[in-house]
């Protein structure tokens, strides 16, 4: 699955699941407090390194916390990152994201030419039923322990997912949206009182729930933080560029998807946006937020959230079953294959984030008081867990870890860690001078000069940093609408797909030089509509991998191994002619003279379409140097593309969705599982009445076969079926040239090189598998 963004513009964000991450750092009165304190100082001149010992802390420059370190209700990566070093999930995944099924005794999997055993806390057995349903049934290693000693059991994981499947429950875990057999009937009969109150009004008389007094109370607080919560929505528009400061609220919250009255007040959107969400507060502002959560704006946020009865309900989840003391098995009602990623919860100890006097699992009592979640967030600002890793404290902007000697894969080799708060433009200095340790800095131009010159010459590692980079989760691309770059209306015709393949193909010819002008080696070329992350993407050893269009119409190859670039810029001209042709227009003496039915042209009698891009109005996009060099390349066939260089994104963005753009530039956000049904799904079956969204107001396909595809890859199980499936359903998206894939631009972690034993670091770093996946290992020197 994936979002569609401009180049760095709406926010989109996910919490990513941190499983396998711990850390912790000296308490106070060792070297590391010493070190802690540096925070904020100046870094102007380079001071003499102090003297390493064991207790000397590794020490990690990261973002700044909200300080909610908790495996239920963390909001940011930062704060996951700090919860992930203490805690354990029930699944671990290898480089490519794909789930380690066998966690006991570890699979071997192969990645960039090296096979890697991957270890979990456990073993999961999927059984498909004759009659639909999907048992999942983990057995958990006998000997594992949380940090401070206690065992871990089946209790713990069913305390987890109870937490998860509370009807209270406002964490980012989708958990309960699950289809689990009798999850729905545990869940109904009951409704958080801000959710009830909000849904009733300001003016309700009915008080057979809540008492008037709370009532006033609460919508005094609550005005004040949906006003707030709204005014964070416009302030990031006009800092986002889509608006003006002086736009009105209907002009601004047009960017953000909703058309609201110009004389509308914060509260009226506010409230507007939450009937769309059916007075669901936790689900709307955790959707809608531009930065802060409701419980950041309303001090008394969590006097709301305890449940109210309000029907019956079902006293235990039938389909979550406690086998024995190390082992639970969960009976989903249907096939689902994106749910494997939701299963994997994090261990939390009952005795910790529970209250073990209420829990009895033969009497369904599982921790606490259904609807009632006040102890589990009453420890969120101090995690506990099995990880690598025991949170001591967080102080003066540092969370200082410990290292957790019950670790299940040993005891790590650091005794110390330190998470520091700073901000991006100091993170390569602060590793340079020893604030730091570790940081992830953007990996821009100007981040690239300063490692550059501080390893003292051209290299981005050298005697100071190490650097080391992976894909970004995401990739840009170029998109065709097929309903209006088509030939007779007819978008899946041969003749339509013809025409589409001709732009595209002079599109493909000119990635490799703009994508090196404008990125350097942080980006690279891709050839599949799919990120290069994904366990799904087509690999370059593979038997079938090919670059993109570079076929001629008649299907052979374009391009030779001998070619330079002028030479291949003229085979691509050649085939883009080709295909012109193949798609009914009349070609003479290198030149398109004349357009078949339905293909717009000017009135020079020019085949003529228009080209999104949102480069600032001024070409800062890495794509606009392929659309500058397509159009001297069509306008030499006497083809017109209209290159628009959108300022205002959204303005790009309406037009898009609104099918006014035939071809645009964009970003997929991708997520770890590679399910195409948002993206390419049609349902031309039923007349597009379920068509993914981003196809119903972008690509246009309408394709069987396609749509087959992408519901029997949704009903499998098995990843290699499902990626023999999303090859061929990727074939098909190639076929119909809507999707032009341009760059997957790299993200970078730099280590100092002379603190780190670079020997010790997580090898062959991806998206899925960061320096911390392997952390129990890093030594300092």
């Amino acid at each position: 699955m994936s979002f569609n963004h401009n180049f760095g513009t709406k926010f989109l964000a996910g919490i990513a699941a941190a499983a396998m991450l711990v850390g912790c750092s000296a308490p106070a009165g060792s070297s590391a407090t010493s070190a802690a304190s540096s925070a904020g100082s100046e870094s102007g001149s380079e001071a003499e390194p102090a003297a390493r010992d064991e207790n000397t802390p590794l020490v990690y420059a990261t973002n700044h916390f909200n300080r909610k370190f908790s495996p239920f209700f963390s909001e940011t990566a930062y704060d996951t990152d700090v919860y992930g070093m203490t805690s354990l999930g029930l699944l671990t995944s290898d480089r490519q994201g794909a789930v380690v099924e066998k966690g006991i005794d570890g699979e071997t999997r192969p990645y960039n030419g090296t096979d890697y055993t991957y270890y979990g806390p456990a073993d999961l057995t999927i059984k498909e039923n004759e009659d639909g349903t999907v048992d999942y049934d983990f057995k958990l290693r006998e000997d594992l322990v949380f940090s401070d000693g206690e065992k871990i059991t089946a209790d713990d994981v069913i305390f987890s997912m109870y937490v998860l499947s509370d009807p209270t429950y406002d964490g980012s875990s989708s958990f309960f949206a699950l289809p689990i057999v009798g999850m729905e009937d545990y869940r109904s009969g009951m409704s958080t009182l801000i959710n009830l109150l909000a849904a009733a009004g300001k003016d309700n008389t009915n008080f057979d729930l809540w008492d008037e007094a709370t009532q006033t109370k609460f919508w005094e607080e609550f005005e004040a933080a949906g006003d707030a919560f709204v005014q964070e929505i416009l302030d990031y528009c006009v800092a986002a560029g889509a608006n003006a400061e002086e736009d009105d609220i209907a002009a601004k919250m047009v960017n953000w998807g909703y058309e609201v009255p110009a004389d509308a007040t914060n509260f009226d959107v506010f409230m507007q946006m939450l009937e769309a969400y059916d007075y669901n507060v936790a689900e709307m502002t955790g959707k809608e937020t531009a930065g802060s959560a409701m419980s950041d704006l309303m001090p008394t946020y969590d006097e709301y959230v305890k449940g109210i009865e309000t029907g019956e309900s079902a006293d235990s989840i039938e389909g979550i079953t406690k086998v024995n003391d190390y082992e639970v098995n969960v009976k989903l009602s249907e096939v689902d294959a994106t749910a494997i990623y939701q299963l994997g919860v994090t261990i939390a100890p009952l005795h910790y984030y529970g209250e073990t006097d209420k829990f009895d699992y033969d009497s369904n009592k599982f921790g606490f008081d259904k609807g009632d979640l006040s102890h589990v967030r009453s420890v969120t600002t101090e995690p506990l867990g099995a990880g690598p890793y025991k949170f001591v404290k967080y102080e003066n902007g540092v969370v200082y870890f410990e290292a957790n000697e019950n670790y299940f894969k040993g005891a790590p080799k650091t005794k110390y860690i330190n998470f520091l708060e700073a901000n991006d433009p100091e993170y390569v200095s602060g590793v340079v001078t020893g604030t730091a340790d570790i940081a992830m800095p953007s990996f821009s131009d100007d981040k690239i000069k300063e490692i550059k010159e501080a390893n003292g010459g051209e290299e981005l590692t050298g005697s100071k940093l190490t650097t080391i980079t992976n894909d970004t989760l995401g990739y840009g691309y170029i998109g065709i609408g097929a309903d209006q770059v088509n030939v007779a209306g007819d978008r899946a015709s041969d003749a339509s797909k013809n025409l589409r393949k001709a732009f595209a193909t002079i599109f493909s010819v000119y990635r490799n030089v703009a994508i090196d002008s404008y990125y350097g080696d942080r980006a690279s070329v891709i050839n599949y509509p799919i990120s290069n992350t994904s366990w799904a993407a087509p690999q370059a050893t593979d038997s079938d991998y090919a670059i993109a269009f570079s076929k001629k119409a008649g299907g052979s190859e374009i391009y030779t191994s001998d070619m330079d670039d002028e030479a291949r810029y003229a085979a691509a001209a050649a085939a883009a002619l080709e295909y012109f042709e193949a798609a009914g227009c009349t070609v003479e003496d290198g030149k398109v003279v004349a357009a078949p039915e339905g293909v717009p042209t000017n009135d020079k009698g020019q085949i003529e379409y228009e080209v999104g891009i949102g480069g600032s109005g001024s070409g800062d996009h890495p794509s606009f140097m392929i659309l500058t060099l397509a159009k001297e390349a069509l306008a030499a066939m006497n083809v017109n593309l209209i290159v628009s260089d959108y300022s205002d994104w959204s303005e790009m963005q309406n037009k898009q969705k609104s099918r006014q753009m035939p071809m645009w530039c964009m970003a997929w956000q991708a997520t770890v599982d590679p399910d195409m049904y948002q993206i390419y799904y049609s349902d031309i079956a039923n007349g597009g009445a379920n068509a993914g969204g981003s196809n119903a107001t972008a690509y246009a396909i309408q394709d069987e076969e396609l749509d087959q595809l992408i519901l029997d890859a949704r009903k499998s199980l098995d990843q290699s079926y499902r990626k023999r499936l999303y090859k061929a359903a990727l074939d098909i998206v190639v076929d119909w040239a809507v999707e032009v894939p341009v760059y997957q631009r790299q993200d970078c972690t730099i280590f100092s090189t002379e603190r780190v034993n670079i020997d010790t670091v997580t090898p062959d770093i991806t998206t899925f598998y960061g320096w911390m996946a392997e952390i129990e290992n890093i030594e300092l020197k």
